[in-house]
């Protein structure tokens, strides 16, 4: 235990934030969701499984938003991961500036309900989520998930 005033601890080995850049296409999105899963294990992260599962759709969803919605004005996206000691977050930027909310379930639609999963998905694993705008005018929409199971 550190006492007060000491130099804080060391970080653990995979902490760190690593940014990629893709095309704002179909194709993109299982990519994504792909370098992201690889990028955890070859870091060694203590990730639960379910709450892998849970990173890895939201991945999904945010990138699949970004190509139907963005794309026109942003033909370019950007996908983060920034990983603490003890979380994870992922975010997508795009230079869109329309900045979506999540929609209320209505169950008579087929579609429009990603960025509620991802609140949904968030909340269930104890994280939180947000959409911020970027000084380029764009936004970034982004999810932080606890590594650990919160007791």
């Amino acid at each position: 235990m550190e006492s007060p005033g000491s130099a804080p601890a060391d970080p653990v080995p995979y902490e760190g934030v690593w940014r990629f850049t893709a095309p704002a296409v179909d194709a993109s999105v299982p990519r994504a969701r792909h370098a992201v899963r690889d990028l955890l294990g070859r870091q060694g992260v203590p990730i639960e499984e379910d709450v892998l599962q849970g990173l890895l759709l939201i991945v999904s969803e945010l990138v699949t938003n970004a190509v139907k919605h963005a794309a026109l004005l942003s033909p370019e996206l950007a996908v983060e991961v920034a990983i603490g000691a003890d979380w994870v977050r992922a975010s997508v930027e795009d230079s869109h500036p329309y900045r979506p909310t999540a929609l209320e379930t209505d169950h008579a639609q087929t579609g429009g309900r990603g960025l509620l999963l991802v609140r949904e998905i968030t909340a269930e694993a104890g994280g939180s989520c947000d959409v911020e705008h970027t000084a380029g005018g764009g936004k970034i929409i982004w999810a932080a998930l606890p590594l650990k199971t919160q007791l």
